[in-house]
């Protein structure tokens, strides 16, 4: 009995001893931030309801370093204010750093099954695959060449007949472009559509869906089962609306193609093509593929595409010598008696840098979309845990005077010459394995919308009343943010290049719309 007491006591002193002289595992300290308090960590230290979260993210890089941290109830968010450092995470290491947050608030609306919001997953995956067929390189997106052609020039014959509803013709634009790619779909060509303006709807919601912070409930799950009428309720009342026009939405549109393809009567489209090539059955892992990704690539080419072309117009009426240097460009290489095309881009430089420079100026999405880390990672010294949102803050990025000197100037010279400032196309439309698919679509509208607005119209303040009125160069808050309201004047440069325009009737005649066969 002696023998079993010593030999306890014995292996006992060696645990004892071996606990004692083992180092323990430090982790490395989370990036800086402003101290946490108990329970609720950082949650007053969020961006005030309705704030500009890209500027609120910004201060912290002067106060705490390019990269940063928060947690509110125990979620850490890390903010990315340098660029290099954003490319490194969520490039280079991206096999880390490519999920997304998993967020209540999308699982309330509806949102947590599209591309945006996917987790790396078998799913996602799926998408990516499909969106490339018909949207992964500059070869297979120049077959859209001729919608895009058609769309941009109507938009000229709209802005001419009606400049006070600028905002208005291009989110038809935009709109028709992707409809009529998606789903074979014909707008109303000259009032209101009602997909137009359910999908803009719907991509609002989005936009408030995604703000880091924005959803107590992103933070406090069990809040989600609070009835609408219980106080602090009222989130999962708006989810649930958000939810029903999401449905609608996709039911709608991928109803209408099948249709239309039972009829004999359907254009080629993107669902088209994927539901010719295998059967799909209702409710399948297929089903949710071809409907969901078809309503992705609204957001990638559509919404994005009216944000850049509204900074486009404020920045041409603030800048007139900028316009005036893009015209003279235009007027030089392409001359005054036919349009700008996709073939005239290699050979005008400094309508390229316009286009670079409207990205930079505000870009369409301030603080991308987040990220989530599938694994623990260290850098530069600091722990970056498995679960963490990684938020990059485009603006600061695009607004950093280091990078770009006086970055408020709208200044398209800054991309010309022996020693161009950085592409902000690096990093405008996402990063890595979540960069946005439409990217080569929006960036070929915008373009094509660009070198034809140049080259027809001249961009100028309202004249009201003798006085010039002034533009207030402001920005709503959300992921894909947008001007607030503007005005400018839009006339023809002259009879020659109005009657450029007005030979619209001619090249492209309208057709009839599909909106009455929706059923809305």
């Amino acid at each position: 009995m002696s023998l079993v007491l010593n030999l306890v006591v014995g292996l006992l002193a060696l645990y004892i001893l071996k606990t004692l002289v083992t180092p323990k595992t430090v982790l490395p300290p989370l990036p800086p931030g402003p101290p946490p308090k108990p329970i609720i960590g950082n949650l007053q230290d969020l961006p005030p309801p309705g704030s500009k979260d890209w500027e609120h993210w910004a201060s912290h890089k002067e106060l705490y370093g390019p990269i940063s941290s928060v947690t509110v109830f125990g979620q850490t968010i890390v903010i990315l204010n340098d660029p290099e450092m954003a490319l490194e995470l969520l490039e280079k290491r991206s096999a880390l750093h490519s999920s997304r947050p998993k967020l209540p608030i999308a699982e309330l609306s509806g949102w947590d099954k599209t591309l945006g919001l996917l987790p790396y997953s078998n799913r996602f995956r799926a998408y990516r695959k499909a969106t490339a067929r018909d949207l992964g390189s500059a070869t297979v997106v120049d077959k859209f060449n001729g919608i895009v052609d058609k769309e941009v020039h109507r938009f000229l014959l709209r802005a001419i007949q009606s400049p006070s509803n600028l905002v208005d013709h291009l989110r038809k634009e935009a709109g028709a472009v992707i409809l009529r790619i998606g789903y074979g779909y014909t707008i109303e060509p000259h009032g209101r559509d009602p997909l137009v303006d359910l999908v803009d709807q719907t991509m609002n919601d989005f936009s408030r869906v995604v703000v880091p912070g924005a959803w107590l409930v992103n933070f406090v799950p069990l809040l989600k089962y609070l009835p609408t009428w219980f106080p602090g309720g009222k989130a999962n009342q708006t989810a649930q609306e958000f939810k029903e026009r999401l449905t609608i939405m996709h039911d709608k549109t991928y109803e209408f193609v099948q249709c239309q393809m039972a009829q004999g009567t359907h254009q080629p489209s993107y669902v088209s093509n994927l539901l010719e090539k295998e059967t799909v059955r209702p409710g399948s892992e297929e089903e949710i593929v071809i409907k969901w990704s078809a309503g992705a690539l609204y957001g990638g080419g559509a919404d994005t595409t009216v944000s850049a072309l509204s900074c486009f117009f404020i920045a041409m009426a603030l800048y007139p010598e900028v316009q005036k240097k893009a015209q003279e460009e235009i007027d030089r290489v392409v001359g005054t008696s036919r349009l700008p095309d996709f073939h005239d881009r290699e050979n005008l430089p400094y309508i390229n840098a316009v286009l670079q420079e409207t990205l930079r100026w505000h870009p369409v999405t301030p603080l991308s979309v987040a990220h989530a880390s599938s694994q623990q990672d260290i850098y530069k010294g600091y722990l970056i845990p498995k679960g963490a949102i990684l938020v990059p803050n485009v603006w600061a990025f695009t607004h950093d005077p280091t990078h770009y000197p006086d970055p408020s100037t709208f200044n398209p010279d800054r991309f010309l010459g022996p020693n161009p400032q950085q592409d902000p196309r690096l990093y405008a439309f996402g990063f890595g394995r979540r960069i946005c698919p439409g990217q080569l679509l929006a960036e070929k509208n915008i373009y094509l919308t660009v070198a034809r607005v140049l080259a027809v119209l001249r961009v100028g303040r309202v004249v009201r009343d003798g006085k010039e009125v002034p533009i207030r160069v402001d920005f709503f808050p959300g992921t894909i943010s947008h001007p607030g309201p503007f005005e400018v004047d839009l006339k023809p440069r002259s009879q020659g290049h109005e009657g450029l325009v007005r030979d619209l009737e001619r090249v492209w005649p309208w057709e009839g719309s599909h909106s009455g066969e929706l059923g809305m």
